[in-house]
Parts: C-alpha cells; structure tokens; sequence
C-alpha cells in the first residue's frame, strides 16, 4: 500500500527590514565604536557623536536620523533632556529612541520610558539584544509609516466622497434635481427640503424686460 509523502508547510520569508540612518550618542569612545560597528554589519548608515549637544544638532536637521541610541548620561544634554526635546517637537513621534545605559533599577527604565523613549539597553550591551532592539524599532517605524500613509489615503477618500456629495445632479432642460433615490423634483422643493432654504420670489430685470418690457 502506498504512503502519501506529507508535504512541507510553506512558510512565507519575513520581508527584509530597511537600513536607516541611525544616531550613536556616547561619550564612552569604546562602548560608542562597538554600538556603531554592530549597526554597519548590519548595513545601517552610522553617525556617532560623543556629547548631547552634537546629538541633539543632528536630530534638529531636517534629515535626522530614523532611530536614535543616547546614552543616559554624558556631557551636554543627556539622553533623557534629547528625548524630551525629541517628543516637545511637533514631528518627534517620527524617532525612535533608545536609551544606552548602565543603569537597570526599575525607577530608571520608567523615568526613560515618561521622559519619551521608546526602549532601553543596559550596559555592556549584548550585540544580539541590540540587533533584535534595533530591529523591533525597524517594525514599528514601518507599521507607523503605513499607518500614516493609510490615513493620507482616507482622508483624500474621504475628500473625493464629499466633493461628490457636493455635486447637484440637475437636468439641463427643465432644471429639476434628481436625488439619491433616483427621484426628480423641483429644484425649489428639493432645495427646501435638503437645504433649509426657504424662497421669496421676485422677477429679476432681464425677466422684466422680456416678459413686461
């Protein structure tokens, strides 16, 4: 009796996550190169800076980075003051933001996370949860840019039906409207009801002139 081969379950291949611009801020040089060599394996474009006030001039840029890795603290700003900056602006929900630091007290991560950040490294950093954190970060960024592509869409749907709905079907010859029921009617009866308009008649002067003139 022959036996039927079972069948691989198909399983569709994850899309590919972008490479992005992202932010290095550290003023540890060892620590900040390894973040930085860890983010280029992975083909993202680096900068990194060792101070708050240089971090905070490049995501002041009309290019800023995507994504953004500050350590908590170091000179200039520190990374809670950019993430409050970030969030005070009015495009700053666009950046992701990761504190880097050695601080692990569970007072720590919720001041990061009320200051405005959106995750959080401790130190020394393992290269597997920092590929697997920037990689989260690479998700909701890309469901936040549908998002906001889907509400462009909506909203130019939402235009278009209202631009037809502003449209008044009316016959060339007898000048009577047709409603949403296919029914006609008098352009006055239909204008009363739809409208809240309420008519008083006159005779306007070309009117005059030809019918009394």
């Amino acid at each position: 009796m022959a036996t039927s081969t079972p069948t691989a379950e198909f399983v569709p291949e994850p899309e590919p996550l972008p490479q992005v611009r992202i932010l290095v801020a550290d003023d540890d040089a060892v620590g900040r190169t390894m973040v930085s060599a860890q983010l280029r394996k992975q083909g993202h474009e680096v900068s990194d800076v060792a101070d708050g006030d240089a971090a905070w001039k490049l995501l002041a840029d009309e290019n800023e980075p995507s994504l953004a890795i500050l350590d908590w603290m170091m000179p200039g700003l520190s990374g809670i003051e950019l993430c409050r900056r970030i969030r005070e602006r009015e495009d700053g929900a666009s950046t992701y933001v990761i504190m880097l630091t050695s601080r692990d007290e569970k007072t720590d991560l919720l001041e990061a996370l009320e200051s405005g950040a959106d995750d959080y490294i401790t130190k020394p950093f393992d290269p597997g949860e920092l590929r697997a954190r920037v990689q989260v970060g690479l998700r909701v960024m890309g469901l936040q840019l549908r998002l906001r592509d889907r509400v462009v869409e909506l909203e130019e749907t939402l235009r278009q039906v209202q631009e037809l709905q502003n449209l008044l079907p009316i016959c060339a010859y007898c000048r009577q409207v047709r409603d949403d029921g296919d029914y006609w009617h008098d352009l006055e009866d239909y204008l009363s009801r739809h409208g809240e308009v309420r008519f008083s008649h006159g005779i306007c002067p070309a009117c005059a002139e030809e019918h009394f003139g």
